[in-house]
Order: C-alpha cells, then sequence, then structure tokens
C-alpha cells in the first residue's frame, strides 16, 4: 500500500482508503470482519458520514485495539432523528449527534473533524455565521477533533473552503463525468440541459478548485469515484466504454492534491479488487483512451445510491430500493438473489406515499416516487 500525506494535516493516509457507507447493510459481524480486513491489507483511514448507530458501532468495534493506526473522517451535522439521517446544523441535534459518534466508536478523538455537506452558497453563508462553526471550531481548540475537515459536491464551495485558511482537506467527489460538467450551487441542476453533446474537457471551476488545493496544500479525499458502479458499465458510461475500478482509482488519484479515494465495499473481494491497483500495469490504469471518447448521454435522473434523499416519511430505505431496482430491471428476469434481497427489507416501495419530500433533497433529480411505483410494480408488492 502507498501511503500519501493530506495536505497540510500531515497525516500519511493509505491512497485506497474505505468508504463505510454500506457496513450497515451487512450483519454487524460481516462488516467488522470486512473492516479489519481492509486494515490487514494496509487501508488506514475511513469516512463515517453515517449517523446511525449500527454502522458507527461497527467502525468502533473493528478500530477497537488498533483506534490509533486508524484516520477516521467524522462528520458533525450528520444527526440521527426519529431513526432517520438528517443534515443539520441546529446545536440541539448536533451536539448528541457528535458525542454519540465519539461514544460508538470507542474514541475520544476524531482525526478529522468534517463540516457536514455544503453544496449551496447560500448554506456556505449561513454556516459560516452561525453557532455551528464556532461548536467546530471550539471542538478543534479542545482537540477532539484534531484537523477541520469539509464535504462537498461543488467545486465553488470547495475553492471558498480552500480561502478560509482554516479548512485543512475536503471530500469531495471525483470521477471522469462529474469533473466535465460545471459548477452549481444547486446539484439538483448538474446535469440539466445536457444535450448529448462531446464533454470538451475538464470544468473550469473544478480544474481551479485543483489548482487551489494543490496550491494552499488543502489535501483532498474523493468520494463517489465509482459514481455508484455506473461507470463500469458501458451502457451506462457517458464515455461509452466501461471504465475498471484501477482505471477510476488511477483517474482520482491523479488530481491535484488527492490523496486517498474512499472507496465503498461490500466483500472482500471487492477490497482485493481496490487494492490490485497497487500492482496493476500502466495500461490496467490508462483512463485516457476511455475519456477520449464521445459521451452516449447524462446522468440526469439516475440514482447513484448516496443517500441524501432521507429521511423518509415511511421509512422506506430509498437508495437500497433503486439500487436493487436497477440491479433487476437490467435483467430479462427478475433475479432471485436480488429479490431475496428486496424481500428482506423491512418497508418495501409500495409504501411510498408519493410526497416528493425525498425528491427535493436529490442531487441529481431522480424521479423517485416514479421509482418506487415501477419497484413495487417490478417485485409484486
Amino acid at each position: 500500500m502507498i501511503y500519501r500525506i493530506l495536505g497540510k494535516t500531515g497525516l500519511k493516509v493509505s491512497e485506497i482508503g474505505f468508504g463505510g457507507e454500506w457496513l450497515e447493510r451487512h450483519p454487524e459481524e460481516e462488516s467488522v470482519a470486512l473492516l479489519k480486513y481492509a486494515h490487514e491489507k494496509g487501508i488506514n483511514i475511513v469516512d463515517c458520514w453515517m449517523p446511525d448507530p449500527k454502522s458507527r458501532d461497527i467502525i468502533g468495534k473493528a478500530m477497537e485495539g488498533c483506534r490509533d493506526s486508524w484516520y477516521v473522517q467524522g462528520h458533525i451535522g450528520s444527526t440521527y432523528q426519529d431513526g432517520q439521517y438528517v443534515r443539520s446544523r441546529d446545536l440541539q441535534y448536533v451536539k448528541p449527534a457528535f458525542e454519540d459518534l465519539l461514544n460508538r466508536l470507542r474514541t475520544d478523538y476524531i482525526d478529522l473533524g468534517m463540516i457536514h455537506y455544503i453544496d449551496s452558497l447560500e448554506e456556505w453563508n449561513s454556516v459560516m455565521e452561525s453557532p455551528y462553526i464556532e461548536y467546530v471550531h471550539e471542538l478543534h481548540q479542545k482537540g477532539i477533533i484534531r484537523h477541520i475537515g469539509l464535504s462537498t459536491h461543488n467545486p465553488v464551495i470547495g475553492k471558498l473552503a480552500v480561502k478560509t485558511g482554516f479548512i485543512e482537506m475536503i471530500l469531495f467527489s471525483i470521477n471522469p463525468a462529474f469533473d466535465m460538467r460545471p459548477a452549481t450551487d444547486d446539484l439538483d441542476s448538474m446535469f440539466a440541459g445536457y444535450d448529448n453533446t462531446s464533454f470538451s474537457g475538464i470544468d473550469p471551476d473544478r480544474a481551479e478548485f485543483y489548482r487551489l488545493c494543490e496550491e494552499n496544500n488543502v489535501g483532498l479525499t474523493v468520494m463517489k469515484g465509482f459514481f455508484g458502479g455506473r461507470l463500469f458499465n458501458a451502457e451506462q458510461s457517458p464515455f461509452g466504454v466501461a471504465f475498471t475500478p484501477s482505471q477510476l482509482i488511477h483517474y482520482a488519484l491523479t488530481r491535484p492534491g488527492v490523496a486517498s479515494i474512499l472507496c465503498g465495499y461490500d466483500t472482500k473481494e471487492q477490497v482485493d479488487a481496490a487494492i490490485a491497483y497497487e500492482s496493476a500495469s500502466d495500461d490496467e490504469k490508462d483512463y485516457a483512451s476511455v475519456i477520449a471518447a464521445a459521451p452516449l448521454h447524462a446522468y440526469s435522473g439516475q440514482c447513484t445510491y448516496c443517500g441524501h434523499c432521507k429521511p423518509c416519511l415511511v421509512n422506506i430505505d430509498i437508495a437500497m430500493v433503486n439500487k436493487l431496482y436497477d440491479l433487476a430491471a437490467a435483467q430479462p428476469s427478475v433475479p432471485e438473489s436480488v429479490s431475496e434481497h428486496y424481500r428482506a427489507l423491512d418497508i418495501t416501495a409500495s409504501a411510498c406515499l408519493g410526497c416528493g419530500s425525498c425528491e427535493e433533497r436529490c442531487p441529481f433529480g431522480v424521479g423517485i416516487a416514479d421509482r418506487m411505483t415501477k419497484a413495487a410494480e417490478l417485485f409484486g408488492f
């Protein structure tokens, strides 16, 4: 495993990291073992944006006895209210959620205290003048968070974060498709108006953001590097050719300022596939020939299973339903394994009220209510 310095934090992180978003999908013992396996392979950085107790407990148990050899990205403002994820800046929710993070991770400090998910200028301005940011600074001054970070999908917000001087690293969404779309204060419009013309190169705002990070020694960790797996599929890739994990990892790691790409894993085999990058040949890492091809279609309306559609009023696991629907709809008939996963859900798509509140939070304009109807029809309930 190769380790890189994460900007001005000085932390030496594995260039292949662990995105913990899907840990709750599996039995606790299985997920704890998966994290430990990744650590044995050299992975030493994990992102915990998830507020749910199960995910946090899993990470805490996996780090027990080796906490000092892990670097944790812990998010401030990711809260759990009435059994659902809620992004909040209200300290009556933020403080207990962060204290819960410490308790469940069985630690008294967080290496990278993340200002959780800011994409709009309006929210940026509000947060930077609020008691919330004062709380972040207080945690930093006390050493409870060792370094201040921020997560965003918007390079304009990223540039503002770099210029603050106190934000030392940024969790940012990076993949070839994202890099060629213009910046927006509202991710709902990120792919709006895309007309199937060829990409003309990296978006200037993103290029400038990477440059500023490099110049100011602000480290980057990467989320959504595989775009929910869509870039592995030639029919869904805007370049008309499927990427491999090594190509996408290499793409992310070659962006200025990037120290680590945090991949999502369900199995040890997926960990091995990511780690294989370390021994891959130059030809196996080559993404340039893929990017040179013209795009076939945009991604507007396509779910990447990011989870920002939460909370659902009736507690549907929307991201998982969408994932299972996509897996099933791509087949001539619904695979039995997919049906079993769907049947195992506590609440299925048929419970959808069609209220549309999830659609307001979706960064890619997915017609979620319509997809819930289609999923219920496809699976039969």
